[in-house]
């Protein structure tokens, strides 16, 4: 029997391809779909009734767990370089806020907060929307407008718990005004499949930037984490998880009590022990390739040293992917914004990042052990995936593929459908 709108629409979800982005809400309305908090705790789309086929073609049109598309072409120069791996790039640096505060308070180097400020204070953008800490779920973020320096310092640091950033992204853009977005690199992905529906996108985001982003952490993570901590969920009244300090104290406040601990102690020594959706294990472009900048940790091979962090002041690596990229974080380094240390290259991304390096190398076989299943496999263009695959040994290859059979067979690849529950606007 042919799957009517709503089964296929809940395919994403149930295939585990969903990020809760929230963009599905903008594109069918809150009266159909409504982004919901789950009993597993991971933020997900609700169907209110039937969908037709032609909103859920709509959907799988402009959903990153559908499609994941590289720098648009015309954002890319005939000079800018091309790495098989980290995509287009026209300069890499690496660098920290030109302020010593915001380079403490924020995660790193403090850079992504430092060029939102840089935006609004020179009056390139009118507002920076972005992800801030939820005010009702303090684990989750949620979608944020600043409007001043100080409102984006109020979202310094980063956000691993569930957000939905497009949850009004027409609202957004009912504004009328040139913004920046600050999202990760799906939300990017996301967005950009957006502007092929709505020409208002192109017209007014004037500037794309993500950090280099490892996954985020799924409602089952973070319920594991608190229980090893022994803190009750509904106790928490503020989650911080990284920041002052690179990475500086994962910081929790819940009753009358502190509890601080290592970002270690959080996701695990390396990124074996991350404990992400299937969604990121087999993300196509954790690196931001649809931005005109990128911004990631420099810990080599991937991972903080416990007793380095304790005095490490923080320094990103920033990809330049575009001349208007370029542009910004220049002029930013030249009024002081931003500190230049020295530029670096692909190879040094790869050290500090190996694990993306790897994942981009893993992704089309993994796709191929979707396919070989009858799975949602997202359609990508413009990420050199099979390029990248045919690099690999053919045990390598299979030894993917066999991989993600085997986790799908497992159940690690799927999730139950998401019912009514508490509603996240």
């Amino acid at each position: 029997m042919a799957e009517d709108g709503t089964d296929r629409f809940y395919r994403i979800i149930e295939e585990g391809l969903c990020i809760g982005c929230g963009l599905c809400q903008a594109v069918a309305g809150e009266h159909r779909i409504r982004m919901t908090k789950t009993d597993a705790g991971d933020l997900r789309p609700v169907a209110f009734g039937p969908l037709d086929d032609a909103l859920v073609d709509r959907i799988y049109d402009v959903c990153p767990g559908t499609r994941v598309e590289g720098l648009p072409a015309c954002a890319t120069e005939d000079d800018t370089k091309i790495d098989n791996v980290w995509g287009p790039w026209r300069r890499m640096v690496r660098a920290w806020a030109g302020d010593p505060e915001i380079r403490h308070e924020g995660s790193t180097g403090g850079v992504l907060t430092a060029l939102a400020q840089y935006l609004l204070r020179s009056g390139r953008v009118s507002f920076i929307l972005h992800a801030k800490a939820s005010v009702t779920e303090p684990t989750f973020g949620e979608r944020h407008l600043s409007f001043t320096e100080a409102e984006v310092l109020e979202g310094v640091g980063s956000r691993y718990g569930p957000t939905a950033p497009l949850i009004d992204i027409n609202d957004v853009l009912d504004r009328a005004e040139p913004f920046a977005f600050i999202g990760k690199p799906c939300d990017i992905a996301a967005l950009r499949n957006f502007s092929r529906h709505d020409v208002r996108v192109n017209e007014l985001v004037a500037y794309w930037l993500t950090p280099v982003c490892g996954g985020f952490m799924p409602g089952d993570g973070m319920s594991g984490f608190l229980d090893r901590s022994h803190i009750a969920a509904d106790s928490i009244t503020s989650f911080r998880y990284r920041g002052r300090g690179c990475p500086g104290p994962t910081r929790i406040e819940h009753g009358d009590d502190v509890t601080e601990m290592h970002y270690l102690d959080l996701w695990g020594e390396d990124a074996s022990m991350w404990t992400l959706p299937w969604r990121c294990k087999i993300c196509p472009d954790g690196i931001g390739e649809a931005a005109d900048i990128a911004a990631s940790d420099t810990w080599i091979g991937g991972s903080p040293n416990r007793i380095e962090s304790e005095t490490d002041l923080g320094t990103n690596a920033l990809v330049a992917r575009t001349v208007r990229g370029q542009e910004l974080i220049e002029a930013a380094a030249r009024d002081g914004a931003l500190t230049f240390e020295y530029d670096v290259t692909p190879d040094d991304m790869s050290m500090y990042q190996p694990h993306q390096m790897r994942k981009k190398y893993a992704a089309w076989s993994r796709f191929q052990g979707l396919a070989e299943l009858d799975r949602l496999v997202p359609e990508t263009t413009g990420l050199r995936l099979s390029a990248l695959a045919g690099e690999l040994t053919d045990d390598m290859t299979q030894y993917q593929v066999d991989g993600t059979k085997r986790r799908v067979a497992e159940g690690k690849a799927s999730e139950p459908r998401p019912s009514h529950g508490t509603e996240n606007s």
